[in-house]
């Protein structure tokens, strides 16, 4: 058993002794930084009130030429030959990434008044926007999923006039759709049941 534990701590020195070994190599590279830094805190401390007024002045200049220079470039016009839309950063986005994103293409939309919108993304977001669904309620349609994609009002009428052709057989008639049970088990709708309990023959 004091085999095992004296390999175990052997190995444990040896992870001991390679930190030690890269804590001083480390310590070796960065010698000259630390030598600087111990020398700049030290001028610091040494200077005088003037000295310090000096320095701040001049640092507050800078900062002030500096910001000049930032709205000289934001006050230049944007070249922008290709009306390309603006990214994040204010400037025109690149071409690769304008036709990569379709928005080149421009789509019409009759049902929002011939509204354009530029792009596949613009045009499927627009279907949940409130200018396409006031032109559905303005035609009388409801603007749920079947006339996604559906932008001409011929369309939406055919469409419209299809669904309830066959809505109407499948519309729930309570009379005859609600169903109830007697005590022994038999079920039966509504009028059934209704007509059954009017004569006594549940009981």
């Amino acid at each position: 058993g004091g085999g095992a534990e004296g390999g175990g701590g052997g190995g444990g020195h040896r992870e001991l002794a390679l930190l030690e070994e890269v804590t001083c190599h480390l310590g070796e590279l960065l010698a000259e930084v630390v030598d600087e830094t111990a020398a700049m805190v030290e001028k610091k401390q040494a200077r005088t009130y003037d000295e310090i007024e000096r320095d701040l002045a001049a640092a507050a200049e800078a900062q002030e030429e500096e910001d000049e220079d930032d709205d000289e470039e934001k006050e230049k016009p944007i070249y922008n030959p290709l009306n390309l839309p603006l990214g994040w950063d204010g400037k025109p986005i690149p071409y690769w990434l304008y036709k990569l994103h379709g928005l080149n293409i421009e789509y019409r939309c009759e049902i929002c008044g011939n509204q354009s919108y530029m792009g596949p993304r613009a045009f499927e977001r627009h279907f949940q926007e409130w200018r396409h669904a006031h032109g559905m309620a303005c035609l009388g349609i409801p603007n749920t999923r079947h006339f996604q994609g559906i932008t001409l009002i011929e369309d939406a009428y055919t469409l419209w006039a299809k669904l309830k052709g066959e809505t109407q057989g499948s519309t729930w008639n309570p009379e005859l759709d609600e169903e109830f049970e007697d005590k022994q088990g038999n079920v039966m709708n509504r009028k059934t049941y209704t007509d059954l309990a009017r004569q006594g023959l549940l009981d």
